[in-house]
């Protein structure tokens, strides 16, 4: 797949957000747009080392101290600094307290660091702020199950045809909202007086969100990335996604998935994001996360993923290959 990296300097500075202090600040007044609306255009990162789960070395401390903010920034320099395998996702804060870097594909070789981009401390412990746990509510049994059924097919039939293959592998959508940081993690957010315009830069996916009195689509209807509506509330812009398809998510009932979003601007380079989704087909009780997104004089850069995607022919041609080989064999 071809995928147009951020170009960044050699010399990455460490960035730090102290999110607590700015969750805090209620006297901060965001600019408006010329409706009156509280104005999140522009582009914002989520370069966040913050996990989605708590980890259990943090125990039930929900924000970081003082020396724990020393010593992760300490830690993210030198990693940063090595210049070694890309780091994705929750693989900045595992190399923090394992002490190294574990490739994150070692069998067809990694990307490197030069991909990922500078990456933040922020100071909560976890982005899932209910259960207060900082951790998942369990799994349903029917998703566990399919999850198990899953990988078990994939073990046998891992390229009979491009369907066996994850969506994102087809190109044919990384989710929304895609909450993964670090790797073509940023958002572009543009506001006119009817709809909100949400870019995704990964796999260029834009949502557009009507923000006027307006029912939902039909049940009958159902969509890859579902179906949006939105409203202020006060200073805060809400987000209702329902009438998601079976087919965008490995888990059982996905139909049935209802993700309400908020987004405030409280600060003039502060955006805080929660998600609260309700999963009944994958998850017991309904969860919420929070993530700072920090404003950014960077662009959005394009992520080209159909064009030049050859790992899919050479997935399926190379599963061929191997049938030819085992049915000579035999």
């Amino acid at each position: 797949m071809v995928k147009i990296m951020k170009m960044l300097s050699t010399m990455t500075a460490i960035i730090l957000s102290f999110s607590l202090s700015a969750q805090n600040d209620n006297d901060y007044e965001a600019p408006k747009t010329i409706d009156g609306h509280p104005d999140l255009q522009g582009v914002w990162e989520n370069n966040t080392i913050t996990p989605v789960e708590r980890p259990d070395v943090f125990e039930d401390k929900e924000y970081l101290t003082d020396g724990d903010v020393e010593f992760l920034t300490t830690r993210l320099a030198e990693i940063e600094s090595a210049g070694e395998d890309a780091l994705f996702g929750e693989g900045v804060l595992q190399a923090i307290f394992a002490g190294e870097i574990n490739s994150y594909d070692p069998t067809t070789g990694n990307y490197d660091s030069q991909w990922m981009a500078p990456r933040t401390i922020h100071r909560r412990t976890s982005q899932i702020i209910d259960p207060s746990t900082g951790k998942f509510p369990p799994r349903t049994e029917t998703a566990i199950a399919a999850a198990r059924d899953l990988a078990e097919h994939r073990r046998l039939h891992p390229a009979d045809t491009w369907e066996d293959r994850p969506l994102g592998e087809r190109c044919v959508s990384f989710g929304a909202p895609r909450l993964g940081a670090g790797y073509n993690s940023y958002w572009q957010i543009v506001q006119s007086k009817e709809t909100v315009a949400i870019i995704q830069e990964m796999a260029h996916d834009v949502r557009i969100v009507p923000i006027v009195p307006q029912p939902h689509i039909a049940d009958n209807v159902k969509l890859w990335h579902g179906d949006s509506r939105g409203w202020w509330e006060g200073n805060t812009l809400v987000v209702e996604t329902t009438n998601y398809s079976e087919k965008s998510s490995t888990s059982p009932r996905t139909v049935e998935k209802i993700n309400i979003e908020r987004l405030t601007r409280i600060g003039e380079n502060a955006l805080r994001y929660q998600l609260t989704s309700s999963d009944p087909g994958n998850y017991t009780a309904p969860y919420t996360r929070e993530i700072i997104f920090d404003g950014t004089s960077d662009k959005i850069y394009e992520y080209a993923c159909h064009e030049g995607n050859y790992g899919m022919t050479n997935i399926l041609s190379g599963h061929r290959a191997q049938e030819r080989m085992a049915a000579s064999q035999d």
